[in-house]
C-alpha cells in the first residue's frame, strides 16, 4: 500500500497510542490484529507507539522500531494468569499520554480502567477495541480473575469515547458490551494473508497425508475455549467414511496458565495415528502455505470474537468449519464458504466436515469475493476515520 499523508484540520498528523499487554512476535490473533492495524495507520502518515509488556526475555527491553512503529516494551517481572505487572507503568502511560493525540485500549486489558482514569487526568480520549470477553477455564481462582476484569471493563467503557467490536453479531450477543451497546462500533478485523505458494502446499500435503485420506487443519492455541478436543473426537465420525483422516495442528500447545493439553492427552493418544502436531508456524507465508494444503480448515471454539484464521484460510482456497457462535459465524455466513456446526457438539462438527469434503468445490468461493467482504483497507479507512473524530486539536 502507498504511503498517504492523513490530515486533520490544518494537516496535521496524528499521534496515537496503543495499549495491550502483547504485541509481535507473541502468536495470537489479538496481537496480529493491532500489529496490522499499527501498521497500516503509518503507512498513511500516522506516528503510533504501542505500550506492551516485555513478554518474554528475547524481546527488547525498552524502545525500539518495527516496520515504522515505535514499540515501548515494560518490565513485566511478576505473571499473573495471562497479565503483568510492571512497576513503571504509571509513570510511562501517563507520559506518553500527554505526548499522544488519540488513545486506542484493547481489552480485555486489566491496565484498562488505570489507563482510563490517566486519560481524564491528561485530557485525551480513548476508544476501546473489544476483541472479545474473558473466557477462562473454570476454577475459583480463574472466576474471580473473570469477575474483577468485568468490573473493570464495566469502569473502563463508561469513560470510552467509542466502542470497537469485530462484528455486529457480537456486539450484539456479548454479555460485557450488552449495557454499552451505544457506543459501539461494529468493524471487521484486519485480514492480510500471502497468496499460498502451491508447490511448497503440494510438498507439505503430501508429507503430512495419510494415504488418500483428507487433511483437516487447525490452527490456534490449545486452549479450553477453542475445544481442539472436539475436533479430535469428531473423528468418530468421519472416520466411518474416510478412516485415513488426518488431523493437522499448528500453534502454540502447552500453555503455561492451562492444562488442556495435559488433560486431553488420554484422547490424543487414542487417535495418535490421525494426528500432526506441526507447533508455531515461523511466518505468515508458512501458515499460508498450510491452509492451502489442507482440504477443510475447522475451529470448534466455544467463544470467539471473530477467528480471524477462518478467513485467512478461505483467501487460501480452503473452505471452513465453524461452530455456530457469536462473532465466530460471520465469516460462513457472510461468504458461504463454509458449514456451521453446533457449540460443543463433536458428532456435528464431524458430520459438517463429512458434507464439506463431499462437496468441497460447492463451497470454495473465488478470493476476490473474500477479499471483498473482508477488506483491510475498510478496516483501515474506519478506524483511521474514528481516531481523526476523538482526537484532541493541539495549539
Amino acid at each position: 500500500m502507498p504511503t498517504t499523508k492523513a490530515k486533520i484540520g490544518a494537516g496535521r498528523q496524528l499521534k496515537i497510542l496503543m495499549l495491550l499487554l502483547y504485541y509481535h512476535p507473541h502468536p495470537t490473533g489479538l496481537t496480529y490484529y493491532a500489529q496490522l492495524v499499527a501498521e497500516g495507520l503509518v503507512r498513511r502518515g500516522h506516528e503510533v507507539t504501542v505500550l506492551v509488556a516485555r513478554h518474554t526475555k528475547e524481546t527488547p527491553l525498552g524502545e525500539s522500531m518495527l516496520n515504522g512503529v515505535r514499540i515501548v516494551r515494560l518490565w513485566a517481572p511478576i505473571r499473573i494468569s495471562r497479565g503483568f505487572i510492571m512497576p513503571s507503568y504509571p509513570w510511562k502511560v501517563y507520559r506518553l499520554m500527554r505526548e499522544h493525540d488519540v488513545v486506542s485500549i484493547f481489552t480485555p486489558l486489566f491496565e484498562s480502567a488505570f489507563g482510563a482514569l490517566l486519560a481524564r487526568i491528561t485530557g485525551v480520549r480513548f476508544i476501546a477495541s473489544h476483541t472479545s470477553d474473558l473466557i477462562l477455564p473454570k476454577s475459583a481462582t480463574n472466576d474471580f480473575v473473570t469477575a474483577v476484569m468485568f468490573a473493570i471493563f464495566r469502569f473502563m467503557a463508561r469513560r470510552a469515547a467509542c466502542i470497537i467490536s469485530l462484528s455486529e453479531d457480537y456486539a450484539d450477543n456479548s454479555p460485557w458490551l450488552a449495557q454499552f451497546r451505544a457506543q459501539v462500533r461494529p468493524i471487521y478485523p484486519p485480514i492480510a494473508i500471502p497468496d499460498p505458494d502451491m508447490e511448497r502446499a503440494a510438498r507439505l500435503r503430501g508429507k503430512l497425508r495419510q494415504n488418500d485420506g483428507p487433511l483437516i487443519g487447525f490452527s490456534g492455541r490449545f486452549v479450553e475455549e477453542k475445544r481442539p478436543e472436539l475436533l479430535i473426537k469428531s473423528l468418530e465420525v468421519i472416520n466411518a467414511k474416510y478412516p485415513d483422516a488426518q488431523i493437522a495442528f499448528t500453534g502454540q500447545h502447552e500453555i503455561p496458565y492451562e492444562d488442556t493439553w495435559a488433560r486431553h492427552r488420554p484422547l490424543m493418544e487414542k487417535f495418535s495415528s490421525q494426528l500432526k502436531f506441526l507447533g508455531l508456524l515461523e511466518t505468515k507465508q508458512e501458515l499460508a502455505d498450510f491452509y492451502a494444503a489442507c482440504d477443510v480448515f475447522v475451529l470448534p471454539s466455544d467463544s470467539e470474537g471473530f477467528a480471524m484464521a477462518q478467513v485467512e484460510a478461505m483467501l487460501c482456497g480452503t473452505p471452513v468449519v465453524m461452530t455456530d457462535i457469536p462473532g465466530g459465524r460471520v465469516p460462513v455466513q457472510k461468504t458461504g464458504m463454509g458449514r456451521l456446526a453446533t457449540p460443543g457438539d463433536w458428532k456435528s462438527i464431524g458430520e459438517a466436515i463429512l458434507n464439506v469434503l463431499d462437496n468441497r468445490d460447492s463451497y470454495v468461493k473465488p478470493k476476490e469475493q473474500i477479499a471483498e467482504v473482508f477488506s483491510l483497507k475498510d478496516t483501515l479507512d474506519q478506524y483511521e476515520s474514528i481516531f481523526c473524530k476523538f482526537a484532541r486539536h493541539r495549539k
